[in-house]
């Protein structure tokens, strides 16, 4: 059974746009996080800046392109698109007409659906046809799969699916490590808290082995996906309204110094100026427009920023 929640379509002066988010089907679960549909059909582009998150991300967009900028590299347009994880953000781009489905993976569940390495899409958005095998059943191509759940008349037929091409997918594909399903479990459960040596232990490997076979199946060494994982914390944290002092010693940075300096290097902006633009969102967000959720729900994971109108992007995603 697919359950889901969706917005309808609702208008405003900003435009209409509407909603679906899902969870898969209990089979595909823990694996694979969410669904979240989407349709914008907006006056003017909008931009987001998008901070790491501990999830893969793999965009079905069903005809209008996103142009994605990568602080250190070139400008990408995709209508589909796959992100492994990253320690770095980037700002996602489009004219005010958006549509498809973006679905949110564990790492370890994206290298048994994707049969790829995740070091291949680590700090990347790649286009899912030339990065990944060809996709197995009547599909030849993820582009196809869009075009399909595109002409589909419902958001619950789509995630539908979504769980049936999955399924075949999950079977078909190569099983992670359970050790290393362990390991990013007890990662996810510490906040990245846990010293490697001490999670290598409990898995019962060595320090090598575990960087190897997360390179492979997570795609950042544990010591990287730390990294994210006391991010997404310290995100959490500082909206919540933790004073950064509060917020670096909760997340185990070893002062307020340190986690600027680690905020700035993974979101593109200041501790302060992201809880700030938290609290105080772009005029026309939020009940009066389409601003979106964030990529994880419940979770401050991204900033709405002002339209760039035809300006291309700057080499600095956000300045506080």
């Amino acid at each position: 059974m697919v359950r889901s929640k969706a917005t309808g379509t609702l208008r405003c002066p900003a435009g209409t746009w509407e909603r679906a988010l899902s969870l898969p089907h209990p089979r595909l679960r823990p694996g694979i996080l969410a669904y979240r549909g989407f349709r914008f059909a907006l006056p003017g582009p909008r931009r987001r800046l998008e901070t790491p998150v501990p999830a893969v991300t793999l965009l079905l967009g069903f005809n209008q392109p996103l142009r994605v900028h990568h602080t250190h590299r070139p400008t990408v347009t995709r209508v589909c698109a796959v992100s492994g994880l990253a320690t770095t953000p980037v700002v996602g781009e489009h004219d005010g007409h958006l549509s498809g489905i973006e679905v949110l993976i564990t790492p370890w569940a994206a290298f048994t659906l994707f049969g790829l390495d995740q070091h291949e899409l680590a700090d990347q958005v790649a286009d899912p046809d030339d990065a990944l095998p060809a996709a197995r059943g009547r599909w030849g191509s993820v582009t196809d799969l869009a075009g399909a759940l595109g002409t589909l008349p419902t958001w619950n037929g789509r995630f539908a699916l979504l769980d049936e091409v999955f399924t075949r997918w999950t079977e078909t594909g190569m099983p992670a490590s359970a050790r290393t399903v362990a390991a990013w479990n007890e990662l996810v459960r510490t906040s990245g808290a846990v010293p490697v040596t001490q999670l290598a232990d409990q898995v019962g490997w060595s320090i090598r082995q575990l960087e190897n076979r997360f390179r492979e199946q997570i795609g950042l060494s544990p010591k990287a996906a730390a990294r994210v994982l006391r991010l997404q914390r310290a995100r959490r944290l500082l909206a919540a309204g933790r004073t950064q002092a509060e917020t670096a010693a909760a997340c185990g940075f070893y002062d307020q110094s340190h986690l600027s300096g680690e905020f700035r290097a993974m979101t593109g902006c200041t501790p302060g100026a992201f809880a700030a633009a938290r609290r105080s969102p772009t005029p026309g967000s939020g009940p009066a427009g389409p601003d979106g959720p964030d990529r994880l729900q419940g979770e401050a994971t991204s900033l709405l920023l002002p339209a760039s109108g035809t300006a291309p992007f700057s080499k600095t995603p956000f300045t506080p």
